[in-house]
């Protein structure tokens, strides 16, 4: 297998770090739109940057993705970017006519009425409208995969096949008690997608209804993580979980919630309202620029904090419903320390507890173990070769009965 990897940045360079230790590719191509990063990824890796080389690439580009794709010879593409590339890179990976996978997926857009009511073009949708086009080339699109989505719908499918005869509510839960040394606000994560995604209207999906919207951080509930994260205030936020799981995992209602805190929630508020959340240019001295795009430039990098982190970050799936007639409720969980994932991959842990998923779904895909056409979600493969690999990869995960 010959992999196109489009982004270097955090998570790219964890990719490629976690990639490295792994026998199941012949070669992996990394790529950004400044070649430094790229360059820095491959040569972060030493002796083990053999199978690896670093080119420059636009992702916005179609037509020079699909171009580099077939000049590489690569099989499949890996979308490590922002969501607003999704749309150029999953076109061109069909246009060449290889596989796809992302970790994020198209972009929404709120009802232009009633945002907070009904859903206007839901996460994913551009992808899904493709999906007839992707089967009748018989290729393989795997979107969302990553933890949140990826590893949290690979649980939600266990639960269904190993653990519940019936399920009433699937609710991926998501928390931490990360720290960041010497700042006030230090997202973890990419800002530009934790605006995305925090300030839309989060998506509810029940069997009786469908899919709809709430207001931004809404039915706030306090969950208690494991492995000494503790109890943490979880709102709803709009995630592409509710949008992919019940496509293939039966269920009666499912949610996402995100442990973001308060003062988290009131400066994401603010920045909303100074708009400085928007994505369309304003006009300043000296030319035009998007004030999201600002923001995301003041803030420091994520990838850079890891020195400065201290702490746990954990994603699970809590599933409640019925097992040979009596009631169950478990949350299937993942944690990783960020001193460890430091000491161990130089990554810190939000970014690599992102990137080892789409790595071990490559290496089931590139085995044959996962296969199938059309567009795909994690949940609509078996869910129990992927979490044995978790395992042997170094990073177990943990199932807490509730």
């Amino acid at each position: 297998m010959r992999v196109l990897l489009v982004g270097a940045g955090g998570v790219g360079t964890a990719i490629t770090r976690i990639a490295a230790r792994r026998s199941f590719f012949d070669h992996m191509v990394v790529t950004d739109y400044d070649l430094s990063r790229a360059e820095a990824a491959v040569a972060a890796l030493g002796e083990e940057g053999a199978r690896f080389s670093a080119l420059r690439v636009d992702a916005s580009d179609r037509a020079a993705v699909t171009a580099l794709i077939a000049e590489q010879r690569c099989d499949i593409l890996v979308n490590a970017t922002d969501p607003r590339f999704v749309m150029p890179l999953f076109d061109a990976a069909l246009a060449a006519g290889v596989d796809y996978l992302d970790m994020a997926m198209s972009l929404s857009s709120p009802h232009p009425e009633r945002p907070y009511e009904e859903c206007g073009v839901k996460l994913g949708d551009g992808q899904f409208e493709r999906a007839a086009a992707w089967e009748e080339a018989g290729r393989l699109a795997l979107v969302g995969v990553g933890v949140e989505p990826g590893l949290s719908d690979v649980f939600a499918r266990y639960a269904a096949d190993e653990l519940f005869d019936q399920i009433e509510e699937i609710g991926v839960r998501d928390g931490a008690n990360l720290t960041v040394e010497g700042y006030d606000f230090a997202p973890s994560f990419s800002i530009w997608t934790t605006i995305e995604e925090c300030l839309n209207p989060p998506v509810i999906w029940e069997k009786d209804r469908g899919w709809f919207t709430t207001a931004p951080f809404s039915e706030p509930e306090v969950f208690d993580f494991p492995e000494g994260i503790g109890p943490v205030e979880c709102v709803n936020v709009e995630h592409e979980e509710v949008l992919l799981i019940p496509r293939w995992v039966e269920s009666r209602r499912v949610t996402f919630k995100y442990g973001l805190g308060e003062e988290f929630i009131e400066t994401l508020k603010t920045l909303h309202r100074l708009g400085l959340d928007r994505t369309d240019e304003v006009t300043v001295p000296g030319g035009a620029v998007s004030p999201r795009d600002v923001v995301a430039a003041c803030l420091p990098d994520p990838a850079s904090l890891g020195e400065l982190m201290r702490g746990k970050t954990c994603a699970g799936t809590w599933v409640k419903g019925t097992k040979d007639g009596a009631p169950r409720e478990v949350y299937l969980y993942h944690v990783v320390d960020n001193q460890w994932s430091m000491r161990e991959y130089g990554s810190q842990a939000v970014v690599w507890q992102t990137a080892i998923n789409p790595v071990i779904a490559l290496e089931l895909v590139a085995g044959g173990v996962w296969s199938g056409t059309g567009v795909l979600g994690a949940e609509a493969l078996d869910p129990r070769p992927f979490l044995d690999l978790l395992v042997e990869y170094g990073s177990p995960w943990g199932l807490r009965e509730q």
